[in-house]
């Protein structure tokens, strides 16, 4: 098999595991009011168990950077995805309250893992591929919690229950999956591009990116725990259609992840997180003083158009900066996706109860805004892959490096 078969095949494998991933998670956090029911979780005990599993999916990232010292995140991928699938099944199955808190621990110990391995393999295969090509990862992500959304809304729509809701999906993806990931494409070891180990000082240079990715998350949770609440609650819409804004937020973000990487290619990855961070700010400020719902739904818009770029961005940023050591900068700045997504909701949740959501909406748009302060940290230039640039102390930034052969 030549190289660019092989990167070729790879890829399509790692995309199509994001997309795997993009619908079990979106099957899960759709049925939560159904997971609540079934179960007889009280509202007082619920955000104990939600927070449950991004709280051991940060543990678990944190184990990952470890494990693929010993072994290839393929590897660790690989057996990650059938295991979120099985405790997603898991999770549907149950009757009593500890195996639905067995299952979603075991689900968040999963997801940690597979979150952190899917975007190392993926910031080697860029590397690999000397172009940018991470937001079409994410964009199958984003393809897979619409496909899983609508799973959901179709179970809900004709009263199934969890276990016969989740089964089709499991059942056809698991297998997909498993088939699918004999052709990862982990980086070659004994040529250069092995993990060196951690540099001296490699917390500070990476910290910027953390605080990117923890507040690029704190908008996405606001949309997908806050846009229903708010447009029907604030903007007056009916029950119906403040169902649309999350629907329009993941369309938006796949369309814009789609062709994303053509714009990182042409204008460079500072000057597109840049005009993502723009257009996100305005997204929320538009729906902070909209005054109604359709003007609401345009700032939501805005929002997936602009919040699409940032994380897959950050992670690539993660692989330029630490050429030697991506596969811990990956882990490491992942467990900040589930800082985020902790803190937004309650952030949001807590200030419109105090004061209002009006103003609530004006805290993620700040905070989004952080990222403008640190868009030197994604790249020099155009961030250009490929092309033997070497290491920039002074500027932070380090390109990819020389594996690109232009598949």
């Amino acid at each position: 098999m030549t190289v660019d078969v092989r990167l070729r095949r790879g890829r399509g494998a790692l995309g199509f595991s994001f997309f795997v991933q993009g619908v079990a998670f979106a099957l899960l956090v759709t049925r939560i009011p159904a997971i609540q029911d079934q179960y007889g979780i009280s509202d007082g005990l619920l955000p104990a168990f939600l927070a449950a599993v991004p709280v051991l999916a940060g543990v678990s990232s944190v184990a990952t950077e470890h494990l693929v010292k010993r072994v290839p995140p393929g590897v660790v991928l690989r057996w990650a995805q059938p295991v979120v699938l099985l405790a997603l099944l898991g999770v549907g199955a149950g009757s009593g309250m500890w195996q639905v808190a067995v299952a979603l621990g075991v689900f968040g110990l999963a997801v940690g893992a597979l979150d952190a391995s899917m975007n190392m393999l993926g910031v080697s295969l860029q590397r690999a591929y000397g172009r940018s090509i991470m937001l079409g990862f994410h964009a199958s992500y984003s393809l897979g919690g619409i496909l899983g959304a609508s799973a959901a809304w179709a179970g809900a729509h004709w009263h199934l229950s969890l276990f016969s809701g989740y089964l089709p999906a499991v059942a056809v993806l698991l297998p997909l999956a498993f088939a699918g990931s004999r052709f990862y494409a982990d980086a070659p070891t004994g040529d250069g591009k092995a993990e060196q180990g951690w540099p001296a000082g490699g917390g500070k240079l990476l910290l910027p990116l953390c605080l990117v990715m923890a507040c690029a998350y704190i908008g996405d949770s606001t949309v997908a725990n806050w846009s229903a609440k708010y447009l029907q609650d604030v903007l007056g819409s009916s029950e119906q259609l403040a169902t649309v804004p999350y629907n329009v937020y993941m369309v938006t973000t796949l369309a814009g992840r789609a062709v994303g990487d053509l714009g990182v290619r042409r204008f460079g990855a500072v000057a597109v997180v840049r005009a993502g961070t723009v257009v996100a700010a305005a997204g929320f400020g538009v729906v902070a003083v909209a005054p109604g719902a359709w003007v609401g739904m345009l700032g939501f818009t805005l929002l997936g158009i602009g919040l699409c770029v940032i994380v897959p961005q950050t992670f690539a940023a993660a692989g330029r900066l630490f050429p030697g050591a991506s596969d811990t900068a990956v882990a490491r700045l992942n467990i900040f996706n589930y800082v985020g997504f902790l803190i937004g909701s309650p952030l949001v949740g807590g200030i419109g109860d105090a004061w209002n959501y009006r103003g609530a909406m004006v805290v993620p748009m700040v905070l989004v805004l952080v990222t403008l302060f640190y868009a030197r940290s994604f790249g020099v230039g155009r961030a250009r892959y490929g092309v033997g640039h070497d290491w920039r102390a002074g500027d932070r930034a380090v390109d990819v490096g020389r594996g690109g052969n232009g598949v």
